[in-house]
């Protein structure tokens, strides 16, 4: 079962297996206090990502983000540049905590994420614009620029791919929003390779959503179809890894250095008390993948996770689960349009809010 020895970090396991754990959570406590540093130490963390409803929590329950509040507000006028004003140095400390490891993976770990806008969502000239003026502001080389998957920021990705900018494409749910994901990709890497443009230690990863699309087939599965229950993103997850495995069409950059867009998994934090709380860390292991992790769900695995490369088991089995959801009239791209929409009404009220903390 290519177990791993339960004498090691059950984390540490993980990366064993050649998948990256990322932390999915950020904030001055968490550098400051020395507990991400404790993490990647003792656990081998080699990421973190963030969103508007991470920082809306952090600044809301730091106390250092509310001891900074009024200063900034003396010196920034826009809500967004106190914003940014405050958190952009914990995302520059954050990355260079991660630098070592950067360096020493060759530019394929030690990755912190950070979010354009969501009011840009569907605006790509704004997205690549205000991904060169962050990626300019954090100004670290392992900083990464989270876009999410609409119409216009899988446009943005390929121009700011193109621009050299690491990319995390994020809000991903269903396979036809994945192609179209990696094209982009590629079209902004053969731009570069046409203008004689590196495209060596360009990095991206496209976040796949999983507990929301299992939560949603659930809610229309009938009684009959007690069985799927639980079992739609994962069976997903494994066709799209092993497409990705089995996919020829990145040679062309390989040979040139670049490398490959790694899927991440997201969203892993159960949100079914009947699964086991760990379930979507356990059966999403294989190699040149990444999984973001919340703090509960990193504390479970911690304590009893186990280690095994699983998103190479059964991918038949994973088809013929896709196949039977079909039956029941389910469509995973009909889900996904539909969560893409509420997960950005969900990134844009968490902003909303996080702004009205700081006017």
């Amino acid at each position: 079962m290519n177990q791993i020895s339960a004498s090691a970090s059950r984390l540490k396991a993980v990366a064993g297996l050649g998948q990256q754990i990322w932390l999915d959570n950020l904030s001055r406590e968490l550098v400051a206090s020395g507990e991400l540093a404790r993490w990647i130490a003792d656990d081998g963390i080699q990421g973190v990502t963030s969103n508007p409803s991470i920082f809306y929590n952090a600044i809301r329950n730091d106390a250092a983000y509310q001891a900074a509040l009024p200063a900034l507000r003396l010196a920034h006028l826009d809500p967004e540049a106190r914003f940014e004003a405050l958190v952009l140095p914990d995302v520059q400390a954050a990355c260079d905590l991660f630098a070592p490891l950067y360096a020493d993976s060759d530019g394929h770990a030690g990755f912190v994420s950070f979010e354009v806008a969501p009011r840009l969502a569907h605006d790509a000239a704004g997205t690549v614009l205000d991904a060169r003026r962050l990626w300019a502001a954090i100004d670290r080389p392992n900083a990464m620029i989270k876009i999410p998957a609409t119409e216009a920021g899988i446009a943005a990705v390929e121009e700011v791919i193109y621009a050299g900018i690491n990319v995390n494409v994020t809000l991903i749910f269903s396979a036809t929003q994945l192609a179209a994901v990696r094209a982009a990709h590629r079209r902004g890497l053969a731009r570069r390779l046409e203008a004689m443009l590196s495209v060596q230690r360009i990095a991206s990863v496209a976040s796949v959503f999983i507990s929301r699309v299992d939560a949603a087939v659930d809610a229309l599965l009938p009684p009959a179809a007690d069985a799927l229950r639980g079992k739609a993103a994962i069976a997903a997850a494994r066709v799209a890894y092993h497409e990705f495995q089995n996919d020829s069409g990145f040679a062309i950059f390989t040979a040139f250095g670049a490398t490959p867009q790694w899927l991440l998994w997201a969203s892993t934090g159960v949100k079914n008390p009947a699964m086991r709380d760990v379930t979507y860390v356990e059966e999403l292991i294989g190699e040149a993948t990444v999984n973001t992790v919340p703090d509960a769900t990193l504390a479970a695995f911690r304590d009893h996770g186990e280690a095994r490369l699983s998103l190479v088991d059964d991918v038949d089995g994973a088809r013929a689960v896709l196949t039977q959801l079909g039956r029941h009239g389910i469509g995973l791209d009909t889900i996904g349009n539909d969560l893409l929409r509420s997960g950005l009404t969900q990134f844009e009220q968490a902003h909303a809010n996080l702004l009205a903390l700081l006017a």
